[in-house]
């Protein structure tokens, strides 16, 4: 068979050459486009769980709260977060489920649950648009502590939060684990201790907190300016795929370990948008106690909100330094996350598009570098307007995959329950998803963009919800189902999945890249009497070992 740069060979006799093994190599690292094996997955839940929490101790999330609550009033900002709480919550669950329960990532679960196999590579591509676009806006964060910290001119600092990422995401989630295990407590002591102090020492601070009207001076509830609110905050919808990404490396669910894997799994699946939701709330307090000492300014950046939270509380040479160690502990955490998150989505895209695997790391680069070119341009001036722009798209894709999994799989019964990834199982694109997602996420940029009127434009987020939840079902029965699966049969007899309805850990071999895989990862070969693995199979530019329709 001929293929590009793969791991496979002409005969099944060896590597095709030194930097194809290697790429093979590297995806058994961090599990690129593949299910991940229970061999590798010997982490207890909770160490999964403190790992994937690690990756949500980004900033952005005050300087979200700020500006809602600088833009709409506390009232309003408060109920705004609210509610993308919990439409994230709802929809980040059977995500989350899948990912934990089956050890695949959000781009695999993606393919079974209605898109197909190449009809995710458009998800992919928007996911990995969700990493660079946050990547861009933490190294933002952090380039505004190091010219405070250190006088590192903006586009020095912006260079600065780009390069130093880079050693620390070589190693995938051996290395990230414990990063991220270590670095927490003192993330929470940094960032919980002055809120603490303020409110314990100046009462003022609540009440001033609570009566802000907004920049319009109005005060009271408004539902365009919640609804308005809400979109920018479930931009943050697609945080479910790196969370997913941590997730996949859960162990088998057992009676003895019941409890602490659902723990697990709801914390650290789903529950991020609770402690996302309290920062942003915090975002906003602080903005408020900003805006009264300092200026209006300085209210949306958290460098200088917390630098004026640690002014009240200690000596003044204290106040910098801590406020910069605050700020380049969590874009350090979160930005290798959104480093290692969107390089797998490169990768998993490019790689089923063209059946070749140029190697995780090539995309590590190139998503660094779309994040650096957002820094220069100076995207932290008009952020908002991106993560407005962007949540439809990311809200269409992540309730159309949710509600697949809720109600075409459990309740209609036509999506197939067990999720399938594998190239020759899928039919190339899924209607059922592909529709509903392109539908409901082109209407709602319309209504973003003013399209249907001024009075619609802040529904536009509910459009993207609302769309994706009723076409996706509708269209499901319309097709009745018959584009999800192109086979039924992997042509292999060892079940897939063990008597706990665990992934089976039974290994057999590649014969093409001459490897042993975990049962879930193969198929049986077309020419061969023998079984070839997920990555041989995208990476068969002539079809040579794809089963037949």
């Amino acid at each position: 068979m001929s293929t590009t740069a793969s791991p496979q060979t002409t005969s099944g006799t060896g590597p095709a050459d030194p930097s194809a093994d290697q790429a093979v190599k590297e995806t058994l690292e961090d599990y690129t486009l593949r299910f991940a094996p229970r061999s590798y997955r010997r982490w207890t839940p909770m160490v999964v769980a403190t790992t994937a929490l690690g990756g949500i101790a980004y900033m952005a999330d005050f300087s979200i709260g700020a500006g809602i609550g600088l833009a709409h009033g506390t009232g309003n900002a408060l109920v705004a977060i609210a509610v993308a709480a919990v439409v994230i919550f709802v929809t980040g669950f059977p995500l989350a489920y899948y990912g934990a329960r089956y050890n695949i990532d959000l781009d695999l679960i993606t393919r079974g649950a209605g898109f197909g196999y190449y009809g995710s590579v458009l998800t992919s591509v928007i996911f990995a648009s969700f990493t660079f676009i946050f990547f861009a806006l933490e190294g933002s964060i952090m380039a505004q502590g190091l010219e405070l910290g250190l006088g590192l001119p903006l586009w020095l600092g912006y260079l600065v939060s780009t390069l130093m990422v880079i050693p620390l995401v070589i190693y995938g989630m051996k290395a990230l684990s414990k990063l991220q295990v270590w670095t927490t407590p003192v993330w929470l002591l940094l960032m919980v201790g002055p809120l603490v102090y303020l409110i314990a020492t100046d009462p003022g601070t609540v009440d001033r907190f609570l009566g802000y009207a907004g920049t319009d001076g109005e005060g009271g509830l408004d539902t365009a300016s919640v609804l308005l609110g809400a979109g920018v905050c479930l931009s943050l919808i697609a945080q479910i795929g790196e969370q997913i990404d941590y997730l996949r490396f859960m162990p088998p669910r057992t009676e003895a370990n019941r409890r602490s894997w659902w723990t697990a799994v709801i914390m650290a699946g789903p529950g991020w948008v609770v402690l996302g939701a309290l920062k942003q709330a915090i975002g906003v307090f602080l903005a408020v106690y900003i805006l009264a000492e300092v200026g209006a300014d300085a209210a949306p950046e958290p460098i200088q909100q917390f630098r004026g939270a640690f002014d009240a509380m200690m000596p003044s040479w204290m106040v910098v330094p801590l406020a910069v160690a605050l700020v380049v502990i969590s874009q350090i955490k979160i930005n290798v996350t959104n480093a290692y998150s969107g390089s797998l989505a490169w990768t998993n895209s490019f790689t089923r598009v063209t059946g070749h695997y140029p190697g995780r790391m090539v995309f590590v680069l190139v998503n660094l570098g779309f994040a650096l070119a957002l820094m220069e341009a100076d995207m932290f001036s008009f952020l908002n307007s991106i993560l407005g722009f962007y949540s439809n798209c990311a809200i269409a894709w992540v309730v159309t995959v949710a509600t697949d999994i809720g109600i075409n799989k459990y309740l209609l019964r036509l999506s197939p329950l067990q999720p399938e990834f594998r190239r020759g199982m899928l039919y190339a694109v899924n209607p059922v998803g592909t529709v509903a997602f392109v539908a409901a996420s082109g209407l709602s940029i319309a209504l973003y963009f003013h399209a249907l009127g001024d009075a619609l434009q802040p529904y536009s987020p509910v459009a993207a919800a609302v769309l994706s939840f009723v076409l996706t079902p509708l269209m499901a029965i319309a097709t009745r189902g018959r584009y999800y699966l192109r086979r039924a049969d992997d042509g292999i007899d060892e079940p897939l999945l063990d008597a706990d309805g665990n992934p089976s850990a039974v290994t057999l071999d590649c014969h093409v890249c001459r490897r042993a895989y975990e049962r879930p990862d193969l198929t049986a070969c077309l020419t061969h009497n023998a079984t070839v693995c997920s990555l041989c199979l995208s990476t068969d530019t002539t079809g040579d070992h794809v089963l037949p329709a």
